[in-house]
């Protein structure tokens, strides 16, 4: 029997408690953690941004034991663990106003009822900005912000002029708190499929470095071939095997159909 394969997991916990195959990408993790503090990384969707946050949340939560035999157990030292924000915005419809401010709330209130509610009955960017500050306070040490699908609101009104204005407007204020909190943001990685312009975390954040096309991180997501070949050989060879075809032609074939992805230029 082969090697179980983490199709739709994008848990890294589970992926690695349960003994799923991992594609290593933690080298990736250390040096973005110990070489910058705000990040954005725009990939197509189904390339494995949600399991990259939740791999960048359980090493900020200090969760060694889940690291074991990966690049980034040699490298990491100290395992020091931060509180983390992490904002999900993937699992909603947006289909008007109301939802965007219904999904930032539940989860601004799952973090005030860790962190402190001082601020409940402000605005919602007034709300983000203080859960930061009390984690700080609370924990002594820096925040962690995760954001996945940052865009995904602003994707779902293309074509609602006046539904994405208002998306724009939400979030230019919530995202503003990450530049009005510096000096609380440990690290902030957010993640989406394109780069909206007039949203703050753009116009704002002039310290975020987009990864997007940068060749020193172009296999951060997904999967190249030398990484199939490595991580999958059985896998493809049953492949092979099943549609009657040698090995050279199944990675012919695979590459054929699923490469052509660039993320840097030349690449």
């Amino acid at each position: 029997m082969g090697q179980k394969l983490p199709i739709g997991i994008q848990s890294f916990e589970k992926l690695r408690t349960e003994d799923y195959c991992y594609v290593d990408k933690t080298a990736y993790i250390y040096k973005m953690a110990t070489e910058g503090c705000y990040y954005f990384l725009s990939r197509p969707r189904r390339f494995g941004k949600s399991l990259l946050l939740n791999t960048f949340e359980s090493y900020f939560l200090g969760k060694k034991e889940l690291f074991e035999g990966l690049a980034i157990a040699e490298l990491e030292h100290d395992w020091t663990e931060y509180p983390v924000l992490h904002l999900d915005l993937n699992t909603r419809n947006y289909a008007d106003k109301s939802s965007l401010e219904a999904e930032l709330n539940k989860h601004l209130e799952q973090w005030e009822a860790e962190y402190g509610d001082t601020y409940s009955n402000r605005s919602i960017e007034e709300r983000f900005t203080q859960v930061i500050r009390l984690a700080y306070e609370k924990t002594g040490r820096q925040v962690v912000i995760l954001v996945d699908e940052y865009d995904k609101p602003l994707l779902q009104a293309i074509g609602n002029t006046e539904l994405q204005e208002a998306y724009r407007a939400t979030l230019k204020g919530f995202y503003g708190a990450l530049k009005s909190m510096d000096g609380c943001i440990r690290f902030a990685f957010l993640t989406g499929v394109t780069k909206f312009g007039k949203v703050s975390v753009f116009s704002d954040l002039n310290n975020l470095r987009d990864l997007s096309m940068l060749p020193q991180y172009h296999d951060i997501c997904g999967i190249t071939e030398e990484e199939l070949r490595t991580n999958f050989e059985e896998e493809v060879a049953e492949l092979a095997s099943a549609q009657n075809m040698t090995v050279d032609e199944t990675y012919a074939a695979l590459r054929e159909n699923y490469d052509g992805y660039h993320f840097c230029e030349d690449n």
